[in-house]
Parts: structure tokens; sequence; C-alpha cells
């Protein structure tokens, strides 16, 4: 439902979870918590509880991203960033973390650990055809544009 620049979208939190929120007005994303306490070693990933469960509109897709300040501290990042929470998905969201770093990484219940970003996914038509309009960069693929 939109009201002004704003959706809505149904949230479950368990007793034992975290609500996500913005932490400021400008944020484009709300941090997810830990439902848990442990501990994340050099090299390891683990599927991290949320306790917080969405249902959205069709239209839209949950993205689980990292945060930068435990990227750039701790070598701590989102391992399929984005993780995508499609919109008939009602099962408790995850974080896949990953921890690059080389010190271990403890985590406690309540540590903000990832953040979920909503966007608009627009439904788009295949259409098959035999050849396809040229363009400046043309097949060009990985670093083709410099980079």
């Amino acid at each position: 439902m939109r009201s002004n620049n704003h959706l809505t979208v149904n949230v479950k939190v368990s007793a034992d979870a975290h609500t996500p929120e913005y932490q400021t007005d400008g944020s484009s994303g709300m941090d997810l918590c830990s439902r848990e306490d442990g501990v994340l070693m050099p090299g390891e990933y683990r599927l991290i509880k949320t306790g917080v469960f969405i249902e959205m509109p069709d239209n839209l897709e949950a993205q689980v991203r990292p945060r930068s300040g435990l990227a750039m501290k701790h070598g701590v990042t989102v391992l399929n960033s984005p993780g995508t929470i499609d919109s008939d998905y009602r099962g408790e969201i995850g974080m896949l973390l990953i921890n690059f770093g080389k010190n271990k990484f403890i985590y406690e219940k309540g540590d903000r650990l990832a953040q979920i970003v909503f966007s608009y996914v627009p439904k788009v038509e295949i259409e098959i055809v035999n050849s396809l309009n040229g363009s400046k960069r043309g097949e060009g693929g990985f670093g083709h544009t410099g980079y």
C-alpha cells in the first residue's frame, strides 16, 4: 500500500528478536540484528537467524546487504550480497555472513550485522528475436569499458 513515498510491508517479529529499523532519516536500509550469540572464525561463513518474517507486495524484493562498518573494521560481509528475498517467501530472514578478516568475529544477540533494503522489481516479458540492435559497446564483456 502506498502512502506518499512510503510502502507498507507486513513484518512478524519473534519475541526474542529485534524489529528492523532505520538508524537515520536518510538511511536506505534497515538494520537486521542477530537472534543468537556466536563466533565466526576467519574464512568461516554461517547463516545467522534474525527472527524476522516479512510479507511484501508482489512488485518488491528485499535485499540483505552488508553493513559497511563491519566490512571495514572486521572483514565481515554478506556472502551472497545482495541476498534476494522474493515477495512470496514467508520464512525467517537469515543473514549469510562470511568472515574475510584475520581475527575471529564475536557477535551477540541484538548486534546489527546486516541491513535490509527494499527495491521495486518490474515484471518483464521475454520476446524471442533473431537479432539485437547494435550499441557502442557491442559484445564487449568484462573490463571492456576500461575497468
